[in-house]
């Protein structure tokens, strides 16, 4: 039977030099981090619960990506380069297969952005995963939700809609093949968090988000907190590519509000649409323009031909959404 102790060093404690940030990492009361002159530390946290996240029987290792994918697609929203991460966890028990392929799944995205594991806690319980993840960007240079203007293109990075397909298959809302269920279903567990594209957009961008509870709703923050509104021509939403083949009342649905995308929603100025799009190639992320930011409050939905649409959406919600 594997310790707490026994459990951290096995499979999380990694033994790495202390660099420019990491002063002091795991094995003390607390990690020590060093702030570079002139920058700012950006800190986020995010919990899955199983069940309510992620299926109970989820591959470990597919998990181990996701939770911390999670976290990043946080701080490429704002902009901000990785720095290290806690990880706090509670296990119906100390299973070591288990432990192994999840430990693999998250060390393997943590060493893709030089993220490492500076501490966190564990205890057995119902089987949910928290993740504190640190990282820092110049002074006045964060991707803030309140910085959207008048006049402000909306952009979205890859695809949306494909997460809420791979669900409806396993849920028996509709038919995949095992092919277009597998493919919908990487996205699903396998986000890729937007970090180059974010750190490209510094500078160029005004405001940005992650789309992780659906467009609709998530762009509705970038209003409420910007004191804006906005039009979104919802055909010309990238749809994932199995999703493309599918009615367009479903992509509709499925790209306006699935949700578990993790992909940027971010505004910027007209005038500057040739630097997002060098941005967004110089990060190798595909950017489709989607939207204009408005005087008026409140959000309108328009087709193909500009005429208004008419649509009820609701994004998810952690205490309202079953």
């Amino acid at each position: 039977m594997l310790s707490e102790f026994d459990l951290i060093k096995r499979y999380f404690a990694r033994h790495t030099k202390p660099d420019e940030h990491l002063a002091l990492g795991i094995g003390d009361d607390c990690a020590l981090l060093n702030i570079t002159p002139g920058m700012q530390m950006a800190i986020s946290s995010d919990m899955l619960v199983s069940g309510r996240h992620f299926f109970p029987d989820a591959d470990p290792y597919l998990l181990g990506h996701k939770c911390l994918a999670v976290n990043l697609s946080d701080l490429a929203a704002m902009g901000a380069k990785p720095v290290g991460f806690t990880l706090a966890f509670s296990l119906p028990e100390a299973n070591p297969a288990w432990l192994e392929k999840f430990s693999k799944g998250l060390f393997a995205l943590a060493d893709q952005h030089q993220c490492r594991l500076i501490g966190g806690d564990t205890t057995k319980g119902p089987l949910n995963i928290c993740i504190t993840i640190f990282g820092e960007l110049p002074l006045s240079m964060a991707l803030r939700r309140d910085a959207a203007q008048v006049g402000d293109d909306i952009w979205i990075s890859g695809n949306l809609g494909d997460a809420r397909l791979a669900l409806a298959g396993y849920w028996r809302e509709l038919e995949l093949s095992p092919a277009d269920q597998l493919q919908a279903a990487t996205r699903m567990h396998q986000p890729t968090p937007r970090v180059a594209l974010g750190i490209a957009l510094r500078g160029i961008a005004h405001a940005a988000l992650d789309i992780s509870d659906g467009l609709v709703g998530d762009l509705g923050h970038i209003l409420e907190s910007s004191r804006v509104g906005a039009s979104l021509a919802i055909d010309a939403m990238p749809a994932g590519p199995i999703l493309q083949h599918f009615p367009p009342a479903l992509r509709r649905q499925f790209t306006l509000s699935g949700g578990d995308d993790y992909e940027l929603c971010f505004t910027a100025p007209a005038e500057r649409r040739a630097e997002v799009v060098a941005a967004a190639a110089s990060a190798n992320t595909m950017v489709t323009r989607v939207g204009r930011i408005d005087a008026e409050p409140g959000l309108r939905f328009l087709d193909q031909h500009a005429n208004p649409v008419s649509l009820s959406l609701q994004s998810f919600d952690h205490f309202t959404t079953p």
